[in-house]
């Protein structure tokens, strides 16, 4: 999926945390922070466009635990296999085959949200090395922060993570809500409301879209797209 690079981002993606303190030259706007150095916004999620009236989150466990992370039946055969067998009136194997898809769906569902779940539990505890190891390593990989544009290729993406982290203070206060899957073969996406609060800030909500594609049986995230939503909408 193409997105638009940010230029200015170039040559700055080896950021570490440890020297956040030379990108503290920021003037603050609207829940967004610019950089000097930098010379783009970056958002701070936990101020979004209801940072004037902060709302309540209601909490509602979406986490799933990890199940079979190793498919190794193919979707795509047993699809042709359904189709074979229905036009051969083998009603019977028909059954079985639609109950094995049925299964292989589940398990790459489940294992779907588990790896959305290690996302956020990273985003939650700015882990840098857990997002290192769930991002795909393609150059086609995106990230778009809120109200930013998107950001492409693997180490631009791992060092605005850094760039974004470097004004907040860990853990932070992670809900997910309204938690939508999809599966089809080796690509996934999550569909879900993300709210995001830290000390002394209020809640900030988002509706993000992760997309998940499966390597060498793994599913990792390759694009996270959110854009602030309303507290009241």
């Amino acid at each position: 999926m193409p997105c638009s690079c940010i230029n200015s981002f170039q040559g700055k993606n080896n950021i570490s945390l440890q020297s956040r303190k030379q990108y503290k030259s920021v003037e603050h706007f609207s829940g967004f922070r610019v950089s000097k150095q930098m010379g783009f916004p970056i958002p701070l999620r936990n101020t979004s466009s209801c940072f004037q009236n902060p709302c309540k989150a209601k909490r509602e466990d979406s986490e799933q635990t990890l199940n079979n992370d190793n498919i190794t039946l193919d979707e795509q055969t047993l699809e042709q296999e359904l189709q074979t067998a229905i036009q051969q009136e083998n009603y019977s194997q028909a059954a079985k085959i639609r109950d094995n898809l049925k299964l292989i769906q589940d398990d790459n569902k489940t294992a779907v949200l588990a790896a959305n779940t290690r996302f956020y539990n990273s985003f939650r505890n700015g882990d840098l090395a857990a997002m290192q190891a769930l991002w795909s390593k393609s150059e086609n990989a995106c990230v778009v922060h809120p109200g930013v544009s998107g950001i492409s290729g693997y180490d631009l993406v791992m060092g605005s993570w850094e760039y974004v982290w470097a004004d907040y203070e860990f853990p932070l206060l992670i809900e997910v809500k309204d938690v939508q899957v999809y599966v089809r073969g080796d690509t996934g996406f999550v569909r879900c409301v993300e709210m995001v609060k830290t000390r002394g800030k209020s809640w900030g909500k988002q509706y993000a879209t992760n997309v998940f594609e499966k390597i060498d049986g793994r599913w990792f995230i390759c694009v996270h797209h959110a854009s602030y939503v309303d507290c009241e909408a």
